[in-house]
């Protein structure tokens, strides 16, 4: 089995290259198909993802669930690895996701490091090792086959945010799912940007509002009040 990796971006110019890179870099078997789908970058996201040799796919619709959506109808291969822009895979990703695979999981993710050794970075990273829903995040990159993606019919398009939590709650209803040990490393820049303390508590204000049954309009609202 071979790897589709789909990489959602929008005004991702200083991290997108990088990242393909990175994909590459960490390989073990067959070279994965690359796919990037972008929600209509306005910097040079994808030109330096084309001058990457990814394929750059333009999405007709903006936000993550949509747009990894639409690389998903686009991706050649039985595996489905979703990663963030900002994000690194962890060496040999695409031969432990089919190790699980092996074993009869049909969809996981990795556990969650951070390029910055902040002990509250730190800390925040050992929730990842449970296998708790509430610790489960797009950061982590998840895997999964693309015929129980299908199944499912994908990410909600309506959540612009939360979407990942959504999207590994119905997973776990119907299908196995495997936290694996290794990390994928992932940009601390936003913490940085917006304070480590402050910007934990406003993810955790709209993880609670979201289970308490926030809309998605209310949930952007107070993202976009606090963060930069």
């Amino acid at each position: 089995m071979s790897i589709s990796v789909i990489i959602p971006t929008f005004n991702e110019a200083d991290t997108v290259a990088e990242t393909i890179m990175a994909v590459r870099k960490h390989t073990e078997g067959k070279k994965p198909e690359i796919i990037v789908t972008d929600g209509g970058s306005t910097d040079q996201t994808i030109q330096r993802a084309k001058d990457a040799d990814a394929k750059v796919i333009r999405c007709p619709q903006q936000g993550r669930a949509a747009q990894m959506n639409y690389g998903a109808k686009h991706a050649g291969e039985p595996i489905l690895y979703f990663l963030h822009a900002d994000s690194h895979p962890p060496p040999n990703f695409d031969t432990t996701i089919k190790k699980a695979m092996d074993h009869g999981f049909k969809a996981g993710c990795f556990r969650l490091s951070f390029d910055d050794n902040h002990p509250l970075l730190q800390f925040y990273e050992w929730f990842t090792h449970f296998d708790i829903d509430l610790f489960r995040f797009g950061d982590q990159s998840l895997f999964i086959e693309q015929e129980a993606f299908v199944q499912l019919q994908g990410f909600k398009e309506d959540h612009i945010v939360m979407e990942d939590q959504e999207m590994v709650r119905r997973i776990k209803r119907h299908y196995s799912f495997q936290v694996l040990e290794d990390s994928v490393t992932t940009s601390a820049r936003r913490y940085r940007e917006n304070g480590i303390v402050k910007l934990q508590l406003v993810f955790t204000l709209i993880l609670s509002l979201y289970y308490m049954g926030a809309s998605q309009q209310q949930l952007i609202a107070i993202y976009n009040c606090f963060i930069d």
